[in-house]
């Protein structure tokens, strides 16, 4: 007639039940303040406790005797231009006309930069008999490397 409510205790062990915790990835949570201190003052002791350092790359080596070493070249540079006195706004505005351009082609840089020296100098008779310019300009006379270097730089 009356339904008796009880309480059950089960005893079965932690393994047995429906949680699997070791999908949850809780690196550097592992131990209190003052055992990450212990550790960090004898990592020997503790080597197989993980420590994720959250993609951040280190800048230096350790090298053999326990020393960490930095380097130079792994250190970021940001290199920002001088914005001083610039006209133009930080943000584009979402009613801006969308801009068409086709692809800038070698034919097209040719043209721009070459174009109108080489049908000067032909009109004045200024090339050599291989079709070599007479006088050649400073861009003229760049080495493979030189020219690679300065079509890298900053605003070219």
């Amino acid at each position: 007639m009356f339904n008796i409510i009880r309480r059950g205790i089960s005893t079965s062990t932690v393994a047995a039940g429906k949680h699997n915790f070791r999908k949850f990835l809780l690196y550097n949570k592992r131990g209190t303040r003052i055992f990450k201190k212990l550790r960090a003052a004898n990592p020997d002791q503790y080597p197989d406790m993980p420590v994720d350092k959250r993609g951040v790359r280190d800048t230096g080596v350790t090298t053999a005797d326990g020393r960490y070493v930095e380097i130079a070249a792994k250190i970021p540079e940001l290199i920002v231009p001088n914005l001083e006195g610039c006209k133009f706004k930080p943000y584009v505005s979402y009613r801006a006309p969308d801009v068409i351009q086709s692809e800038f082609t070698s034919q097209d840089l040719y043209n721009a930069i070459y174009a109108q020296k080489v049908i000067d100098d032909f009109k004045s008779g200024a090339l050599e008999e291989d079709g070599s310019p007479k006088a050649p300009s400073a861009e003229e006379t760049l080495s493979p490397e030189e020219a690679w270097t300065r079509a890298r730089k900053t605003g070219s």
